[in-house]
C-alpha cells in the first residue's frame, strides 16, 4: 500500500541515514530464523513477492515505525499465513499448533534448500509494443492506491524522461493482489530534483525510478 507509512520516499523529519561498520547480516539469531522462516513458506507458492511486500505495507503505522527490518518482515509473514489459513490466532497466542496444519500442494524438502534462495525471473514475453521509447518526455499519474504499486508518491504527477527500456516485467500492482501478473513495459524514468522537490532542491541531483507503462502518460 503505497499510501501507507512505509512509502518515506522524499519525506523529511527522519534524521539522517547513521551507516554501521561492518554491520553483520543479522545482529540476533532471531532475524536470522525469521529469514529462514519467510524462505521456507514463500517456496509454498500462496503468494508473490508482490504480496508478500504489500503485507508489510499493511502494518499499523506505530508498529511499522516501532518495528526492525526483521521483526516486520515477521509481522508481514503473520499476517499472510493468517489470511491463508495456514495459522490460527488461538496458535498465535499460544506460541503452539493447536490442531492439524493444512495440507499444502508443495512442501519443503531438503533438496529444495537451494531453491528457497534463487530470485524470481520476472521478465515476460509479449507481442505488444512498447508505448515510449528512450528519450521522450513522460508526466507520471497522479494515483492514490489504498493497495500495493511501485510508484513512489514523491514521484507522482512529475515530468521526467525515458532513459532505457527494461522490458516486460509482472505487473507488482495485480500481483500482489493474487490477481494475475498482467505484464506490462517497464522503464527507467529520470527525474531532476527539482521536478521532484521544488526549487530548493540541488539543480545538479538528477533521480531515476523504475516505473511501468500503467503509471506513465505522454509529457
Amino acid at each position: 500500500m503505497t499510501n501507507s507509512i512505509h512509502d518515506m520516499g522524499g519525506m523529511h523529519g527522519f534524521g539522517p541515514i547513521e551507516a554501521e561498520p561492518n554491520e553483520p547480516p543479522f545482529h540476533e539469531r532471531w532475524e536470522g530464523r525469521v529469514f529462514a522462516m519467510q524462505r521456507a513458506m514463500g517456496f509454498t507458492g500462496l503468494w508473490t513477492i508482490d504480496g508478500g511486500r504489500a503485507s508489510l505495507e499493511a502494518l499499523p503505522p506505530l508498529d511499522y515505525l516501532a518495528s526492525s527490518y526483521y521483526r516486520r518482515w515477521f509481522l508481514g509473514l503473520e499476517n499472510r499465513l493468517l489470511r491463508h489459513s495456514l495459522v490460527g490466532e488461538d496458535e498465535i497466542a499460544a506460541g503452539r499448533s493447536l490442531r492439524a496444519g493444512a495440507k499444502l500442494t508443495r512442501k519443503l524438502t531438503a533438496a529444495d534448500i537451494e531453491k528457497t534462495m534463487v530470485r524470481g525471473e520476472f521478465a515476460r514475453p509479449t507481442n505488444q509494443t512498447a508505448r515510449f521509447k528512450e528519450g521522450d518526455r513522460v508526466r507520471t499519474k497522479n494515483i492514490n492506491p489504498v493497495t500495493h504499486t511501485r510508484l513512489p508518491r514523491y514521484a507522482r504527477a512529475k515530468i521526467g524522461m525515458i532513459e532505457a527500456i527494461r522490458g516486460c516485467h509482472v505487473f507488482p500492482d495485480t500481483a500482489a493482489l493474487g490477481q494475475g501478473e498482467h505484464p506490462q513495459w517497464l522503464y527507467a524514468v529520470v527525474f531532476s530534483a527539482r521536478e521532484l522537490w521544488g526549487e530548493g532542491a540541488d539543480p545538479r541531483v538528477k533521480v531515476s525510478i523504475e516505473a511501468f507503462e500503467p503509471y506513465l502518460d505522454p509529457a
